[in-house]
């Protein structure tokens, strides 16, 4: 994790770049791309920093704004995780998307939260029930760091993991 310091039109931010997060209560975890802190007396206590500071998640992002959720709900994720490990509430966050180059401002809904909920307590659902569901190719794939793993025009197109494994193993 990197830690930067900035002073910008009048306010103080400390920059953490690449901040591992872990929510028990949800069974998540992950890395943020950004968390700033923002000089605040009602925030939190940092460790060997004096002030307080109210942490500000953002997610980083190269296209553009989606056309569902999933960016909102991976960053509303960091701050559930950022809220358990902290101590606090965090209100908002933004999605700073590469093609457009601006932040966009994410409220952390009661709705938002709830979909996170429901969507941590699914994929644990999966994995206990040791399912695999298979991946559907959408055009989003073509860009997604993840495709290499997922493999959606692969193993779209058969019944399991383990069908697709048999077929190019025999």
């Amino acid at each position: 994790m990197s830690v930067l310091t900035i002073k910008e039109s009048g306010r103080e931010l400390i920059v953490w770049r690449a901040v591992n997060l872990v929510s028990y209560r949800l069974g998540l975890s992950g890395r943020a791309d950004v968390v700033e802190f923002i000089r605040d007396s009602g925030g939190i206590l940092l460790t060997g920093i004096s002030g307080r500071w109210t942490p500000y998640p953002i997610e980083y992002k190269r296209g553009k704004p989606k056309p569902d959720e999933r960016d909102e709900v991976q960053l509303c994720a960091q701050a559930i995780c950022m809220e358990e490990m902290f101590g606090t509430d965090i209100t908002e966050g933004a999605l700073f998307y590469g093609e457009t180059r601006h932040r966009t401002i994410v409220p952390f809904s009661e709705e938002l939260r709830n979909q996170v909920k429901e969507y941590s307590q699914e994929m644990h659902r999966l994995f206990q029930s040791a399912i695999t569901p298979l991946p559907i190719y959408k055009p989003c794939c073509k860009s997604c760091s993840m495709i290499e793993i997922c493999l959606p025009k692969q193993l779209g197109s058969h019944k399991s993991a383990s069908d697709y494994l048999k077929s190019e193993l025999l």
